[in-house]
């Protein structure tokens, strides 16, 4: 389904160059209209006092998968993509300031034997486009409510651990959001809502309208750690054929000294239904996390048991705007959470060594409904941070036992920010 829809919407990811400079000027003249009586020369000064911001990262990506008598490159896959975003931030002006963002992705010396770019090889979701990633106007002046921030446009939001809303900066085309956003933050609490009005996600194939409603209270100073709850009630807007679902959670995260360890400690706890658009039967689901660990030495390991339940085999827990790439193994084969549910328990470590940071971890993923084996993984990473530059390899290795086939991923990447 996701190869359909990347080959069949292709064409649509290309999207007019010539319009970008006034779509992403388009907050800054939101801000001047509103203060079009000021004076000339502080709209100047607030326009010419901002700063430019430069992401880019070359990243090559090969992909071999264990497909059972292959059709022509099927169970292959190598992309080397550069990808590019250059955003200007304005000074403020009477409390707004706005920001506007580019987005480039494309192809580097021919190596795009992945599908959508070349169909009938394996999927590399990081297709050719051209976009505005963020384009908004914010709001911080209030002297009432000091610590409130409005926030109007196209923008990145990422609650808690992005494992239920996200940006999946992993790929190439982040995913943003098309919405309104107030933040309230003190000392001991962070409120925050969301109305989200479309989701640009990660290829423009999957980019679609919403009348969706996110909310989200931490208690930043809970015994030990933090304390968060929200609600996420996600609608698709002229869609008569997609599910909507309404996730409300409590998740705890935090840690405690003992001598020269620390303690660590996350559990999360989620209740989903999901409201069928094709069929009259809806569905109820859990989701839940234990994730226990020490870090000495400067050496941190994690063992955990999460599970997205399942509604007697017939649904599993969703998480649509998650960023996906970061749970339940990197070789991304649980995208889309199996009718069956999953559980999965896993291992993770990470250390420095010599200014690198090393992190593994070892994946073994079943059915929450009937317990069958899907399969296991090891992933591996090695990054290192010179200033603005960043260098990474990183490797996943899924061997399947009854879901999906084995597949394994490498990627090496080079990244630079100002």
């Amino acid at each position: 389904m996701l190869e359909a829809n990347l080959i069949n919407e292709r064409n649509r990811a290309l999207k007019p160059v010539r319009l970008l400079p006034f779509i992403a000027l388009a907050p800054a003249a939101l801000m001047f209209s509103c203060f079009a009586q000021a004076e000339d020369d502080r709209f100047i000064t607030a326009l010419k006092g901002g700063t430019p911001t430069l992401n880019m990262r070359l990243r090559y990506e090969e992909v071999g998968v264990d497909v059972p008598n292959p059709i022509a490159h099927e169970d292959e896959a190598t992309a080397l993509t550069l990808r590019t975003r250059l955003g200007y931030q304005t000074g403020k002006l009477g409390g707004f300031d706005a920001y506007g963002e580019f987005e480039d992705t494309h192809v580097v010396s021919g190596v795009d034997d992945y599908t959508p770019e070349s169909p009938g090889y394996a999927v590399i979701a990081d297709p050719r486009v051209t976009e505005v990633n963020q384009s908004f106007i914010r709001y911080t002046g209030s002297e009432t409510l000091n610590g409130l921030v409005t926030t109007y446009g196209r923008q990145r939001i990422i609650y808690d651990n992005a494992r239920f809303v996200g940006n999946v900066g992993w790929r190439q085309d982040e995913q943003t959001y098309d919405a309104a956003k107030l933040d309230y933050g003190t000392d001991n609490f962070a409120l925050s809502a969301a109305h989200i009005s479309q989701v640009n996600s990660i290829t423009p194939a999957l980019d679609n309208f919403s009348d969706s409603v996110l909310a989200n209270a931490k208690w930043k100073s809970a015994p030990g750690g933090a304390l968060t709850a929200y609600g996420y009630m996600l609608k698709p807007k002229y869609k008569d054929d997609f599910d909507t679902t309404d996730t409300y959670g409590v998740r705890y995260e935090g840690g405690m000294s003992a001598g020269n360890v620390k303690l660590l400690l996350a559990l999360e706890y989620a209740d989903q239904s999901r409201q069928a658009a094709l069929t009259a039967v809806d569905n109820d689901v859990t989701y839940s996390l234990v994730e226990a660990g020490a870090s000495i030495a400067g050496v941190t390991v994690k063992v955990a048991q999460e599970v997205l339940g399942s509604d007697n085999g017939l649904y599993g827990f969703q998480t649509p705007l998650a960023t996906k790439h970061a749970f339940n193994g990197w070789a991304d084969k649980f995208l889309v959470t199996p009718a069956a549910g999953l559980e999965d328990r896993y291992i993770f470590a990470t250390t420095n060594v010599a200014g690198m940071k090393l992190a593994a971890a070892y994946h073994q993923f079943s059915a929450d409904s009937g317990g069958q084996d899907y399969g296991t993984e090891t992933d591996l990473v090695a990054l290192k941070k010179i200033g603005p530059y960043t260098v990474g390899i990183k490797y996943a290795d899924y061997k399947a036992d009854t879901f999906s086939v084995d597949t394994n991923k490498l990627w090496g990447w080079a990244e630079m920010s100002f």
